[in-house]
């Protein structure tokens, strides 16, 4: 029989019981809820966004390129800490509801529905604080140093081929998906935050490509250049940096597809595999 003690450390047969009951229960969200849950995930992970360009800006040809990815790494993960402490519904976290799918708690339907609002509301959050960004002109700051970093990180990730983007994407979120999965072994505050902190870390220092933050950090380049000609007349990068349909054909679509490939086969299914018939699963679910 699996240790329920509420302060012994939850085992890997554990976490998938864990992370299948909190699937079933985000199956079951109604739709305002789940969207505005949704809404709020992309806001907080486009604050990471905004929090790792301004770490950033500045650093370039003054410090080492690993200096540079490890403090912008760091400084994002605040947008996954407010996802798993806050609570809010992040597409790429839930590609663990796949746990529950797989163990019949859940109907495919279930799955659709859930990931289909979430990333319409994770988008639509993302676009809200890059709307925010540009009424608010933060982009001007340090002489527009930092208009130029935002720039710059829209473009190079507008550079990758279809299969190097979908690569990115699938090794981006099998860190996230780790890092949702080794919160629910926490127990405080302080457990979720360090839980997070280092795999989310390690996926940005990389580069590898997360799909949600993608909703910020393009767009907001796109929306300096439509509402204000003139300062991105002054940024070399904007006038050969391509538009929306580029964004989705050469980003976003891939890297959404790699998100999922790798959530769902290298976190979620690899350990139902794993721990399905452990003793401990099999107890709860007779």
């Amino acid at each position: 029989m699996a240790n329920t003690d509420s302060n012994s450390v939850l085992t890997p047969p554990q976490l998938l019981l864990k992370a299948s009951d909190i699937g079933k229960a985000k199956a079951k969200l109604r739709a305002l809820p789940l969207l505005l849950l949704s809404i709020l995930a992309g806001m907080y992970i486009a604050f990471g966004g905004v929090f790792s360009t301004v770490a950033a800006t500045g650093m370039m040809g003054h410090s080492p390129y690993g200096v540079i990815k490890v403090l912008q790494g760091l400084v994002f993960s605040l947008g996954l800490i407010l996802v798993v402490v806050g609570g809010a519904e992040l597409f790429t976290g839930n590609m663990l509801m796949v746990i529950p799918l797989a163990s019949r708690k859940i109907s495919l339907m279930d799955l659709l529905r859930n990931w289909g609002l979430v990333y319409a509301g994770n988008f639509l959050g993302s676009l809200m604080v890059a709307g925010l960004v540009i009424l608010a002109r933060i982009y001007t700051f340090s002489n527009g140093e930092l208009g130029n970093t935002m720039f710059a990180i829209a473009n190079t990730k507008l550079g990758y081929s279809f299969a190097q983007a979908l690569a990115l994407g699938i090794l981006c979120n099998i860190l996230v998906c780790l890092a949702v999965w080794l919160s629910y072994s926490a127990r405080n505050t302080t457990d979720k935050v360090l839980a997070v902190l280092f795999p989310i870390s390690a996926f940005i220092a990389a580069g590898f490509e997360h799909s949600v933050a993608n909703m910020y950090l393009i767009p907001v380049a796109f929306m300096i250049r439509s509402f204000d000609p003139i300062f991105s007349s002054t940024i070399s990068l904007s006038s050969s940096m391509p538009g929306w349909l580029a964004f989705l054909q050469k980003n976003l679509i891939p890297v959404t597809l790699g998100n999922i490939i790798g959530g769902v086969i290298f976190v979620a299914l690899t350990y139902f595999y794993i721990y399905q018939n452990h003793p401990d699963v099999r107890d709860r679910e007779q």
